[in-house]
C-alpha cells in the first residue's frame, strides 16, 4: 500500500493469489452446508465484493503482519509464548487503563492478551459480555473501538497479539437483527430460529440439553411478553441464536469478523462453536454443519486476513474437541481435559486420569496447537470420559458429583473455597467457579501446600506444549471476590465470584517472597524463564511416560538439547500431600546424568528422583 493509500500491485498479485487459490474452495464447502438454489448464488457472489472490499482497508501493517504470519503460520507454539486473559474493567478499568499496564503485562512476558467481551451489551445481566449488541460498537465504559485499534497496535509494537471473543452461536435480544426480527422484518426473521407456536419448539426440545437450567428451561423463549412466537436462546433468555441455514447470516458474519480483523485483533476466539447448526431430531451440537461453517470462515480470512487466527472454544466430549481443531478450521483451541483432570488429580491426588489424557488424546494435526489453562473466565466443568474413567474402575457420574462437592468445601478434608455453579436438581449436574488461589488451598489449612498446588498447576500447563493462558490476577494469588453477590445484575452468576478486581495490594507484594503473591509470582516467572531457555519446550510434541506411581504427573517432551543433541525434557509433578519417589529402574532408559532445569542442579539418575508434596521437576535426560 502506497502513503496515499492506495494498493500498490504486489499488494493485489497476493490478493488474487489468495483468492485463486481458497476462494473455490470456499464456495465448494458453501455448496456443501447450503446446495447451490438461487439464495445461496447470490451470497456467493456477493462474497467476492465482500472480500476485496475489506482487504483494500487493511490498514498497512496488518498487511506486513500477513506477510510475516504466512511465513511461519504456527508462531503460537513457540516457547516464549504466554498469553493472557482478563475483563477490561475488572483488571485495568477501561481500554487506556490496558495501555498503561503494558509495561506490567512485558514484565510477565506476555505475548497474546485476551480481553474480554468489551462490545456493546444490554443494562444489567449481559452473560459477562458474551450477548452482544453489535459487534461494531464498545460498551462505551471501556471505550471506542478506534481507541481499541490504537492500543492492539501499540500492544503489537510490543510484540503482543490482541485477542477478542466472537460470539458466533447467538447475538444479544436487543441487536439490531434481533429488534428488526421482533418487528416483524421478513429478512431478519430468518436470521433467528422464530416460530409462531410452540409446536417445532416442542419437537426440538426432546433431543436437545439444558445448559443454564437457572435461567429458563429448554432452548426456546418467549419473543416479548405477551407475544405468541418462541425464539431459540440456547444459552440465556437475553442471547437469541443465529440461523446459521441461511446463508445470508454466513455472510454477514463474515463482515463482522473481517471489521474486527482490521482493527488489529490477530485471534479470534469462537464461542459456543459447538452449538452453530441445528437439526430436527439431533442433540444440536457439534454437527458436520459447524465444521464446514468455521472452515468457510477460515478460508474468508486467508484470503482478505491471513495473520489472523482462531481460537475454538468448545467444552464437549473430548473426542469432538478435537474434531474442531486443524489448520484449515480452528488453528488453536482451549484444552478443558486437561484444565479438568489437573484438578481432578489435585482432588484425589492421583494422577491416573491425567496421564491416560495426556498419553492418549494430547496429539493434534501439524500447524495447531492447545491453549492450556489452569482456569478460565468461565466455570469448571468435569469434561473428562466417562469411557476412559470406566476403563479405571470410576464410575464418571459419581466421580463428578465428588468433584463438585470437593471444590465446593463440602467434602471433608476439602482445601478448597470454591463456589457451586448452575446446580441441575433433575441431573444432579453442576460445576465449579473460583480463582486458582481460593480453589488451591491458599487461604484454608496450610497456605504452604496451596502456593505449591497453585505452582504446579501452571507448571503442567507452561510444560505439555502449546500456548499457555493465565488468568490475569492468579499470577498475584487473587482470591475470590466476597462480595460477587452483591451485584444486582450478576448476583445470581456465581461465576463473578472468581471475576475479581485488579488486586492491588498483592500486585504491590509480587516481589516480596514472605507473601503468598510474591512466592507465586515469582515462583511463575522462575519457571516462564526456564521454559524461554529450554529449546525441548519448542512446538508440541509430546510423550507420555509410565512414572510406576500413581501419585506422579509424568510425560516427556523431546528435541535437542542447547549443544544439539537429541535429548528429552521428563517433567514430573507429585499431586499429593506426602512425598514420592521414581524409583532408578523406571529412569533405566536415561543415561544416569541428568539436569534439573528448575532447580539448575546435576542428578544422578541411578538414585531414582525423591518428589516433595506438591513439586515440579523438569529433568533433562539423554536416552541411554
Amino acid at each position: 500500500m502506497t502513503e496515499d493509500g492506495a494498493v500498490t500491485e504486489a499488494d493485489a498479485v497476493g490478493f488474487l493469489r489468495r483468492f485463486d487459490l481458497h476462494f473455490p474452495a470456499m464456495i465448494d464447502l458453501m455448496r456443501r452446508i447450503y446446495g447451490s438454489d438461487v439464495r445461496m448464488t447470490g451470497v456467493a457472489i456477493a462474497f467476492g465484493t465482500q472480500l476485496a472490499r475489506y482487504w483494500g482497508g487493511r490498514p498497512e501493517d496488518l498487511r506486513a503482519l500477513d506477510e510475516t504470519r504466512s511465513s511461519e503460520p504456527d508462531w503460537f507454539a513457540g516457547r516464549e509464548q504466554l498469553g493472557g486473559v482478563c475483563y477490561i474493567d475488572r483488571w485495568a478499568g477501561d481500554l487506556e487503563g490496558v495501555r498503561e499496564r503494558i509495561p506490567y503485562l512485558q514484565e510477565l512476558g506476555l505475548t497474546y492478551l485476551h480481553l474480554m467481551p468489551a462490545f456493546a451489551v444490554p443494562e444489567g445481566n449481559n452473560d459477562g459480555g458474551y450477548a452482544v449488541s453489535s459487534y461494531r460498537r464498545l460498551d462505551p465504559r471501556l471505550g471506542t473501538m478506534e481507541q481499541l485499534a490504537d492500543v492492539s497496535r501499540e500492544l503489537r509494537q510490543h510484540g503482543i497479539s490482541t485477542v477478542v471473543d466472537f460470539v458466533l452461536n447467538h447475538t444479544a435480544s436487543d441487536h439490531a437483527w434481533a429488534q428488526a426480527a421482533r418487528d416483524g422484518d421478513p429478512a431478519y426473521g430468518d436470521y433467528y430460529w422464530i416460530y409462531p407456536d410452540r409446536q417445532m419448539p416442542d419437537a426440538f426440545e426432546r433431543s436437545t440439553r439444558e445448559i443454564f437450567p437457572d435461567d429458563h428451561p429448554g432452548s426456546f423463549t418467549p419473543v416479548a411478553s405477551g407475544d405468541p412466537r418462541w425464539v431459540w436462546t440456547t444459552f440465556h433468555d437475553f442471547q437469541w441464536d443465529l440461523n446459521w441455514t441461511n446463508p445470508e447470516v454466513l455472510a454477514a458474519m463474515a463482515g463482522e469478523m473481517l471489521f474486527l480483523a482490521n482493527q488489529g485483533v490477530e485471534v479470534l476466539r469462537f464461542d459456543a462453536v459447538a452449538f452453530l447448526w441445528k437439526e430436527l431430531g439431533t442433540p444440536c451440537e457439534s454437527l458436520p454443519q459447524a465444521h464446514w461453517i468455521v472452515q468457510v470462515l477460515n478460508r474468508v480470512c486467508r484470503i482478505a486476513a491471513p495473520a489472523t487466527v482462531f481460537k475454538s472454544e468448545a467444552i464437549v466430549h473430548p473426542d469432538e474437541v478435537i474434531e474442531y481443531i486443524h489448520p484449515d478450521e480452528c488453528q488453536i483451541s482451549y484444552n478443558p481435559l486437561q484444565m479438568a483432570l489437573t484438578w481432578e488429580a489435585l482432588a484425589t491426588r492421583k494422577s491416573v486420569l491425567l496421564n491416560d489424557a495426556l498419553t492418549e488424546r494430547h496429539s493434534l494435526p501439524a500447524g495447531t496447537a492447545w491453549v492450556n489453562y489452569v482456569r478460565s473466565h468461565d466455570d469448571i466443568g468435569w469434561t473428562f470420559s466417562d469411557e476412559d474413567a470406566a476403563r479405571r474402575g470410576i464410575d464418571g457420574h459419581q466421580h463428578r458429583r465428588f468433584l463438585n462437592d470437593f471444590y465446593t468445601g463440602r467434602f471433608p478434608g476439602s482445601f478448597a473455597d470454591g463456589v457451586a455453579f448452575q446446580y441441575n436438581p433433575k441431573t444432579g449436574d453442576a460445576r465449579v467457579c473460583g480463582t486458582t488461589a481460593s480453589l488451591a488451598g491458599t487461604t484454608t489449612g496450610d497456605p504452604e501446600s496451596g502456593v505449591g498446588r497453585v505452582l504446579l498447576a501452571h507448571a503442567i500447563a507452561m510444560s505439555t506444549g502449546g500456548l499457555p493462558l493465565l488468568y490475569l490476577g492468579d499470577e498475584l494469588a487473587q482470591l475470590n471476590d466476597p462480595q460477587w453477590h452483591l451485584d444486582p445484575a450478576n448476583g445470581n452468576d456465581s461465576r463473578w465470584a472468581h471475576r475479581p478486581p485488579f488486586p492491588r495490594e498483592a500486585y504491590e507484594q509480587r516481589h516480596d517472597t514472605s507473601t503468598v503473591a510474591g512466592q507465586i509470582f515469582e515462583g511463575l516467572q522462575h519457571m516462564l524463564r526456564v521454559r524461554r531457555e529450554t529449546p525441548e519446550f519448542e512446538g508440541a510434541q509430546l510423550i507420555g511416560f509410565d512414572p510406576g506411581n500413581e501419585h506422579i504427573v509424568a510425560y516427556q517432551r523431546p528435541g535437542v538439547d542447547p549443544q544439539g543433541r537429541p535429548s528429552v525434557v521428563l517433567c514430573l509433578a507429585n499431586v499429593d500431600d506426602v512425598e514420592h519417589r521414581v524409583e532408578a529402574l523406571t529412569l533405566s532408559g536415561f543415561e544416569p546424568g541428568a539436569i534439573s532445569l528448575l532447580g539448575d542442579h546435576a542428578l544422578d539418575l541411578t538414585r531414582g528422583v525423591d518428589l516433595p508434596p506438591h513439586s515440579v521437576a523438569w529433568l533433562r535426560v539423554h536416552p541411554a
